[in-house]
This record gives structure tokens, C-alpha cells and sequence, in this order.
């Protein structure tokens, strides 16, 4: 069987569902389009000039026909996965679906944030992950998955309490403060790192907040690598998880959570609704952070059971959206 994944794979997840195509023995390949870029300055001002001019982005060309010549080669694939339809011109994705009898997507954002519904009629099957687009679209659910190798947290020790990475959000940048002082206040370790291109603002404000020994909230523009995140991870008893405004699925923290027997720390109510749910290793917090208590950090760390921890790996999640046996 031959399966092809195209994508923009800017975590650097999609990579896994490849390799793990790869390793059930099927003659799996992956597109990226997140490396095609402008070469020199000269391609980077040409285009700068387009798009003010014409309205034309041309890196957006090139990588659709980067995506198109890689098919060319490739040849006719039996199932083909596509992970960021919002990059494609319509004509783009008809010129992908006949390169294959079976073309899939499944949505990392709800359509609020990434509105594709004038594209999504060109796919076979629609996976996603969000509960507010599955009850309104009828797609079918399907969480993130489980990509990073299984770690029990005995294997592990940990010096701090809290950990959290997270995109620039004004909302969340807002409740991060709030939170801070309630952790604080409960002599608790952390460490909050908030990456994205307006942290310069606070970085030029000088806003870099130290408490020695037990709060470290950092505003950065430069992006952590993907493959140092479990450092980070595997360095803390919890991991916190915030969400965006309009989002109601799973993100990929809680399922990193899971692999690395971490407790989560979360404002998504809705994941009291799922099988894995413990309240010993999930804390859903309320508006003001009140219900957050030191006993949450000292109570040990509870088992999921082995059927229900399958069900999130991403073993399981590609049988399921390729249908493999």
C-alpha cells in the first residue's frame, strides 16, 4: 500500500504518522511544505512586492507546485492525507485527489480559527478532534494522538512542580498571571515559557519575571525545538495546558502528558468527559485558580489502564484514519 502525507508540519508531529506507516510496512512518504521558502532576497522581495501590488503570494505558489512536482514523482498513491487544507488553493487540492481513489484531512483547528469549508466537500473522510465542529459539521472524531514513547514518571525525577510552554496569547498571557500568584502563594517550582513574535514587547519592557527558586515566567521569540521538549517535560511532576479561545478538543499537551506519566493541569472542562479522566492526575482549574492546592502535586501519580492508553497512541490513530487492520 502506498500512503502519502502532505502537510506544513510546523510542531514537527506529522513526521511520526509517517514513520509509523513506515514501520507497519507500507510505502509511506512524506510532503512538508514547511521548507519551501524563498531562497535568496531578491525571490523575498519579488514577493513582497506581489502581495502588495497583486495580491498574489508567491510562496504560496511554490509551494503548491513544490507539492505537485513531489506527486508527479511519486505516482499514484492509495490513500492520501492532507493536514493543512487552509494552505491550498481549491484547484490545488482537485489536482492532489487525482493523484489517489482515497483523499482524507484531518483538521488541527477548528473552523473558526482556519475557516476551510468552501474546500472540505473535495475529501473523502473528515477527521477532527474538535467536539463544537463535529456537532455542527458532522465530521468524525478523532482526538490528537499519543506520539512520543511511553516514560514512567519512576523513571524520572523531576525538580520542578509546573511546566507549561505556550504560543503568545493575550488571554492567555492574562491568566498565566493570575495563576502565577495563586502558585506562588503555595511556595511551588515552575516555569512558564511564552514564545511568539510580539514577546517584544515584554522583552523590550524589560518584563522578565525571576523569583528566585520557585517562578520563572519567560517571554521569547525564538521557538524551542520540538525534539528538546521532553526535557522540559520530564523535568516537572505536571504540565499545564490553556486553552485558545474557541477551541474544544484535546490539544497535543494532554496526550504528552499521558506518555510521560505527567499530572495536567488544564482550563478545559471538557476533559472530564474523556475515558482516562482521574482526578488525581487532571486538575480542571476555575476562574480564579482557587481550587489549585499543593495535595494536587503530592498525591502520587495514578496508572491509565493499558486498553485505554492504547486507544490515544498514534498506532491505533493511523488504523483508524487509513483503515488498517
Amino acid at each position: 500500500m502506498k500512503i502519502c502525507v502532505i502537510s506544513f508540519d510546523f510542531w514537527g508531529y506529522d513526521k511520526y504518522i509517517v514513520d509509523t506507516l513506515c514501520s507497519k510496512g507500507i510505502d509511506a512518504h512524506h510532503i512538508e511544505i514547511a521548507s519551501v521558502s524563498h531562497s535568496n532576497f531578491t525571490e523575498r522581495a519579488t514577493n513582497a512586492l506581489s502581495k502588495t501590488f497583486l495580491n498574489k503570494n508567491l510562496k504560496t505558489e511554490k509551494r503548491q507546485k513544490f507539492v505537485l512536482d513531489s506527486l508527479e514523482q511519486l505516482g499514484y498513491q492509495d490513500q492520501i492525507l492532507v493536514l493543512s487544507p487552509d494552505v491550498f488553493d481549491i484547484s490545488t487540492i482537485k489536482k492532489i485527489k487525482t493523484y489517489t481513489g482515497r483523499l482524507i484531512t484531518y483538521l488541527y483547528d477548528n473552523l473558526e480559527r482556519f475557516p476551510v469549508h468552501d474546500k472540505l466537500y473535495l475529501f473523502d473522510k473528515i477527521f477532527s478532534f474538535d467536539i463544537g465542529d463535529i456537532e455542527k459539521y458532522g465530521f468524525e472524531k478523532l482526538t490528537n494522538y499519543i506520539y512520543l514513547p511511553h516514560v514512567s514518571n519512576k523513571e524520572q525525577n523531576p525538580t520542578m512542580d509546573l511546566f507549561y510552554i505556550t504560543s503568545y496569547d493575550n488571554k492567555r498571557v492574562s491568566f498565566i498571571k493570575l495563576l502565577a500568584k495563586r502558585l506562588m502563594a503555595l511556595d511551588l517550582k515552575f516555569q512558564i515559557m511564552i514564545i511568539g513574535k510580539k514577546s517584544w514587547k515584554h522583552q523590550l519592557k524589560n518584563i522578565l519575571i525571576k523569583v528566585p527558586e520557585n517562578l520563572s515566567i519567560i517571554f521569547s521569540m525564538k521557538k524551542i525545538g520540538h525534539k528538546d521538549l521532553p526535557k522540559y517535560y520530564q523535568n516537572s511532576k505536571a504540565l499545564l495546558d490553556l486553552m485558545r479561545e474557541g477551541q474544544y478538543g484535546l490539544s497535543f499537551r494532554v496526550f504528552e502528558a499521558m506518555s510521560l506519566e505527567k499530572k495536567i493541569i488544564t482550563d478545559n472542562e471538557a476533559i472530564k468527559s474523556y475515558d482516562f479522566y482521574n482526578a488525581h492526575n487532571i486538575l480542571v482549574l476555575n476562574k480564579t485558580c482557587s481550587n489549585l492546592d499543593i495535595s494536587f502535586f503530592e498525591l502520587p501519580y495514578e496508572d491509565i489502564p493499558e486498553d485505554i492508553y492504547n486507544k490515544y497512541t498514534l498506532d491505533h490513530w493511523v488504523n483508524v484514519v487509513f483503515k488498517l487492520s
